[in-house]
């Protein structure tokens, strides 16, 4: 991603996104009745970690930033449990995707832990 700057340059952020990108990937193979269903509720709570940590990253108090990221680590669960409904359907593998979920998962909360004790 380069020599990016504000948000993008986080590589909370940067995983974040990529992790949306593979689910993008994943729900393209997924069955077309479930448009409206998994497909739609995995892609919208995917995109909103990302978006969250962006949005975040706007706020000028550290009470703020922090509780968009609380709001991207639900959505991250949210998406966890997609995941394993996916993968409980036999509909595809996502045992590659949770992993990098949770790495995800693991940086968001040092960051969160991180910007908590600067309070």
């Amino acid at each position: 991603m380069g020599n990016e700057t504000g948000f993008k340059r986080l590589i909370l952020w940067q995983k974040a996104h990529a992790l949306v990108l593979e689910i993008y990937r994943l729900t393209s193979l997924l069955p077309k009745t479930e448009k409206f269903g998994i497909i739609n509720q995995i892609q919208r709570s995917s995109t909103s970690v990302p978006a969250n940590i962006a949005e975040g990253y706007g706020r000028i108090s550290t009470k703020e930033k922090i509780r968009f990221l609380y709001i991207a680590n639900g959505s991250l669960e949210e998406t966890r449990y997609f995941l394993i409904l996916i993968q409980d359907l036999n509909f595809a593998e996502t045992e590659k995707i949770q992993i990098n979920l949770i790495e995800v998962s693991k940086i968001l909360n040092a960051y969160i832990n991180k910007m908590k004790d600067s309070i």
